[in-house]
């Protein structure tokens, strides 16, 4: 999972590009020149900073060994939008049918694992395949940065640097704490780690231990992964009940100003304003709101959704991605 903490503009982080529903172009501002001396004099500031603030010179002296400021990781981040996906050329590289066979594989290989940490958060375990399967292709494309490399790259010279000297004091409490040492740190240019791509705050709020052996590994312990993204969903609003939403056909002429996430209605109302299922049949009776989402700058085509749609925008603040996630999940669930 990516930068949470920055609204969870996520997925931009990750290592396969079609997470995002823009594909990026550097921009036009000069990279900015780096010196050994400059950078050497921050990151002596940074590391007697790190000691007050409770990081033992052990972890110091090891994760900044041999560091130096990455410039293909400033060129990311300053990195601008080229053009937009249409929602189903997006839909089509996050979800095409290799994706569902290989989750629907995936899901059956680690059933016991997925479903343990499922019944212990109230996550099902066709969603928490789902993230897996988008965020990392199923833990295959984790990011190949070092994850101290890139956050004091950040931190000395982002757009954004005190955000990211956060999360680098962050991810050294991580390997303080005996989780992973500073080699073994890796991620996406962003710091976004492991199969869950959790930004390091997001480690240290939500990642749980969850085969039981003191520490928390989100880079080869699947136990780890799962009940950990189980652990996020659950604390910020899923509701095992519910399903994330459903794709929905509109009647004509309807007043696009009833669609937007805030604006949520009794199914029963839509109902009566006309919104069916897209082969014309009544929507479900169940006794729960909803919103109505467009995609594709409102043109359509529209769904239905429910609280856990916004649960899953809590993760990454992308519509497309959201509908992803559920369209994959059902896909895997075989609904």
């Amino acid at each position: 999972m990516k930068i949470r903490t920055l609204g969870t503009v996520a997925t931009i982080l990750g290592a396969l590009v079609i997470a995002s529903p823009v594909l990026a172009a550097p921009a036009d501002a000069p990279l900015p020149a780096f010196t050994t001396e400059g950078f050497n004099k921050w990151l002596a500031d940074f590391k007697r900073d790190a000691l007050k603030d409770g990081i033992t010179q052990k972890t110091l002296d090891e994760a900044f060994a041999n560091t130096q400021p990455i410039p293909r990781v400033i060129e990311l981040d300053r990195s601008q939008p080229e053009f937009k996906l249409t929602f189903e050329q997006y839909l089509q590289r996050v979800v095409p049918q290799s994706r569902i066979d290989e989750g629907r594989r995936k899901f059956a290989e680690n059933r016991d694992i997925i479903e343990a940490a499922a019944k212990k958060y109230g996550v099902p375990a066709h969603y928490l395949t789902a993230f897996w399967g988008i965020e990392t292709g199923f833990g295959k494309h984790t990011g190949g940065f070092s994850v101290i490399d890139s956050l004091a790259t950040l931190a000395f010279e982002g757009r954004r640097a005190d955000y990211f000297r956060g999360e680098l004091i962050k991810a050294l409490k991580i390997i303080d704490a005996g989780h992973i040492s500073a080699a073994a740190m890796e991620g996406s240019w962003a710091g976004a780690m492991g199969q869950a791509q959790f930004m390091p705050s997001t480690f240290m709020a939500y990642a749980t231990d969850g085969n039981g052996d003191g520490k928390i590994d989100l880079w080869t312990q699947k136990e780890d992964v799962f009940a950990s993204a189980a652990n996020y969903l659950s604390s910020v609003g899923w509701k095992e009940d519910e399903r994330w939403g459903r794709k929905i056909s509109l009647p004509k002429g309807f007043d696009a100003s009833k669609a937007g996430r805030d604006v949520r209605k009794p199914i029963a109302e839509w109902q009566n304003m006309g919104v069916r299922m897209p082969d014309g049949s009544n929507l479900p009776t169940a006794d729960m709101k909803a919103a109505i989402v467009l995609v594709n700058d409102g043109a359509g085509p529209a769904y239905m959704v429910y609280n856990n749609f916004n649960t899953i925008m809590h993760w990454n603040r992308s519509t497309y991605f959201a509908i992803a996630v559920g369209t994959l999940a059902d896909a895997i669930a075989g609904r």
